[in-house]
């Protein structure tokens, strides 16, 4: 849920104070939490406190001349990927509930296309007073979302539901909202369902502690994979190598050295996969001998012993279930398609792609790539193309390719 952005409105409650434990904490778990103010609630709270927890700007009047957004309410509404307020005072929800818009607030509220979620907190007889509780309904029925106040001393010395939930519970509240939009994104989607293993970047063999074997894979492939796996709905599990990418966002990520490291993530997470794709380059030999310390020169020459690493994309087609879906990768510099159609047989692949070193666009540090996607059956010669939308292309093989394997087996 990094990334996210949550529109915080704070209104004119005692309990306005609360709101800068619920801002940390957010901020604190990577949450963008943009901030506004009521004229009422900066009586009880100030914006520079929320603007030093926050690090963003905290906006209380649409018109304060203060901020590069010309229409705020516009462009407040329009990144949020949910709207919160906390807390809620009876005549925001009162506000909300006809449509009024005459603050930045009101007005962000009518603007906002996003989810909805509402802490209510005020004295008891507002809180029960039949209008309050009929202005909750229409919200409710418009989708919002509540927190429902909690019972006990309220400010005003009477006793009753009133008081602004406890922080914690608001913001579990936030991020149980924010995953069940996620899902309700996913359940229309391709591979909504599906569980995607990728493997991605070079392997590392240590040599020392300074130097160590590998190659010039960038892991821009296997990420672009993984990106276009969320994207139509799969659950995904990214085995990164030592790159410098970021997680594409909603991806479970591990990270790998070595290519034992990595395939001891692959035999853990490979048996709940439902695709499986080696996109990483494995380094096939390394160290017979690791040093615990910087070797030092000498001599002219060093002669070292190489062994064999273990064959991870041969190790998952050994052991893959009957409904499972291995794609591995192949890049040459020469006799492409013969070595290609070779690898994908002897390691029992059900996809291998393919491409061409010295061919211009499919190198290894570019963001394009030209490659040939293989079956048993058949060879697909694809142009050039974006890492992201071949990544789609292979995904979307691989789910007819499923397809083909269930009706199969349904047949028999």
């Amino acid at each position: 849920m990094e990334n996210k952005h949550i529109l915080l409105g704070i209104t004119g409650s005692i309990a306005a104070y609360k709101a800068c434990s619920i801002v940390s904490t957010l901020t604190k778990k990577g949450y963008a939490v943009d901030i506004i103010l009521t004229r009422h609630a900066s009586a009880f709270i100030g914006s520079l406190s929320l603007a030093a927890i926050s690090h963003r700007d905290v906006f209380v009047d649409e018109f304060d001349g203060t901020h590069e957004s010309l229409i705020p309410h516009i462009e407040l509404a329009r990144r949020a990927d949910l709207c919160v307020i906390a807390p809620a005072d009876a005549n925001i929800l009162a506000k909300a509930a006809h449509g009024i818009a005459d603050d930045l607030l009101s007005s962000c509220l009518l603007a906002c296309t996003c989810p909805m979620l509402a802490a209510p907190a005020m004295n008891v007889h507002m809180f029960e007073n039949a209008a309050t509780q009929a202005n909750i309904s229409t919200l409710k029925s418009r989708g919002w979302s509540f927190v429902d106040p909690e019972s006990g001393m309220l400010a005003c010395a009477e006793v009753g539901k009133g008081r602004l939930a406890d922080p914690e519970v608001i913001v579990a509240a936030i991020e149980a909202r924010l995953e069940e939009e996620e899902k309700k994104k996913t359940q229309d989607l391709p591979l909504s369902g599906k569980r995607v293993l990728v493997s991605a970047g070079p392997t590392q063999e240590a040599l020392d502690p300074v130097r160590f074997l590998s190659n010039h894979s960038s892991g821009k492939q296997g990420f672009a994979i993984a990106k276009a796996a969320r994207a139509l709905g799969a659950d995904v599990t990214l085995a990164a190598g030592p790159v410098s990418l970021e997680t594409p966002e909603g991806v479970e990520r591990i990270n790998y050295v070595s290519a034992r490291d990595l395939e001891a993530v692959m035999k853990e997470n490979a048996p709940k996969a439902d695709f499986v794709i080696m996109a990483a380059a494995v380094a096939d030999y390394r160290f017979a001998e690791q040093f615990d310390q910087k070797m030092k020169k000498s001599g002219d020459s060093m002669t070292f012993t190489l062994v064999r690493n273990p064959d991870i994309l041969e190790g998952l087609g050994k052991v893959k279930r009957d409904d499972q879906v291995l794609c591995g990768f192949a890049m040459e510099t020469e006799n492409l398609e013969q070595n290609a159609r070779k690898k994908m047989l002897s390691k029992n692949c059900d996809l291998l792609v393919a491409n061409n070193l010295r061919t211009e666009g499919a190198g290894f540090q570019g963001d394009t790539n030209i490659v040939t996607l293989m079956t048993p059956e058949t060879n697909t010669h694809l142009g050039l193309q974006s890492k992201e939308e071949l990544g789609k292309t292979i995904l979307l093989t691989m789910l007819e390719i499923q397809k083909g394997k269930t009706s199969h087996a349904s047949v028999h």
